[in-house]
């Protein structure tokens, strides 16, 4: 029984996008962006505070690249950095607790059974399956791996020394779609002018130094470290990254094109659903009970669909006409969302 109340991101639907092209030759890692096989790739947007605009703007610029070939998604990522440290070395750490980067995937866009990747400087990694979110149950599969991941770290200045010249750090890193196929749409990778959605995170903490060291700035107040800085590729609204309707559409195009991207009506559409799912939920944790009432849940704000809302004790169910009548998308209680 799911009664609990979701948060409702405070933010207007407008995800980044990104054309990801193909890759014009193998990728030999060593981290560094500045070879010939990354010109072909565009840089994202520079990344920004993970609730977007209701806060400022990162001191410290990040950046992506992407491409894919027939066997990996490829990610380079570039962090500014002056401060250039890492401590954790052992693979499945909870690499967040140091600086890091990290990847989120979601291959067929219904919100269940997605990746992330996290990677600090010592090039220590963390992979992990999600079944559902975690505001709808989880729970994290740890022992999943992206068996013949490759990835690399390149570091401008020096690792764990703050009298050292620090400019920036950069990762590479090549996944295989044997692996990321698993949660794709009919198991296999994307093909040309499909998407995937995918988002980004640099975690970023307040450091000093002390006796030549790194320490994160402990809050006096508190006795622990001041929360960490949370910068994304496209803003959440919410501080969550575990919230895959709002990340990024990565389109995959050849030689042929897509060369843009439109956010369809059946994209909308399906937002608007997810709206109806946040405040059903959060009504039923109010009140104890699902509502039928759609206009309760829509209230003053605009609306493309018109809902029809099914209930039980413990259970809902939102569907909304696909915007050219060729089916319904429809929306439960645990959040996934799918097409019948």
């Amino acid at each position: 029984m799911n009664r609990s109340g979701v948060p409702e991101p405070k933010i207007e639907y407008a995800p980044k996008h990104y054309i990801c092209r193909r890759a014009s030759e193998p990728l030999s890692l060593d981290g560094r962006l500045d070879k010939p096989f990354w010109q072909a790739a565009d840089w994202t947007d520079d990344f920004v505070d993970i609730e977007g605009d209701l806060r400022p703007r990162p001191a410290k610029q990040t950046r992506v690249k992407m491409l894919w070939d027939d066997e990996y998604f490829y990610f380079g990522a570039e962090l500014i950095e002056d401060q250039i440290w890492a401590t954790l070395t052992e693979r499945e750490s909870v690499i967040f607790y140091d600086n890091d980067f990290e990847i989120f995937i979601d291959p067929d866009g219904d919100t269940h059974q997605y990746y992330e990747f996290e990677i600090n400087a010592l090039n220590t990694v963390w992979d992990l399956l999600l079944v559902k979110p975690y505001r709808d149950g989880g729970p994290p599969v740890n022992g999943w791996d992206i068996s013949g991941m490759k990835t690399a770290v390149h570091i401008d200045g020096e690792l764990n020394r703050p009298d050292a010249a620090n400019r920036m750090w950069s990762v590479e890193v090549a996944m295989p779609w044997k692996i990321l196929r698993e949660c794709a749409a009919d198991a296999r990778p994307p093909v040309t002018g499909e998407f995937w959605r995918v988002n980004f995170s640099r975690v970023e903490w307040q450091t000093e130094v002390q006796d030549g060291e790194y320490r994160k700035v402990v809050n006096p107040q508190t006795g622990k470290p001041y929360p960490e800085d949370n910068w994304v590729w496209s803003p959440m609204g919410i501080i969550n990254m575990h919230y895959p309707e709002l990340w990024g559409y990565v389109v995959f195009a050849d030689g042929n094109g897509p060369d843009t991207f439109e956010l369809s009506q059946d994209e909308r559409i399906k937002w608007e659903l997810r709206k109806l799912y946040y405040r059903q939920r959060n009504h039923g944790e109010a009140e104890g009970e699902f509502t039928k009432d759609a206009k309760l849940l829509m209230g003053d704000d605009s609306w493309s669909i018109v809902p029809e809302i099914e209930t039980t004790r413990s259970l809902f169910q939102i569907t909304a006409p696909a915007s050219d009548g060729s089916g319904m998308y429809c929306i439960r209680e645990d959040g996934k969302l799918w097409k019948e």
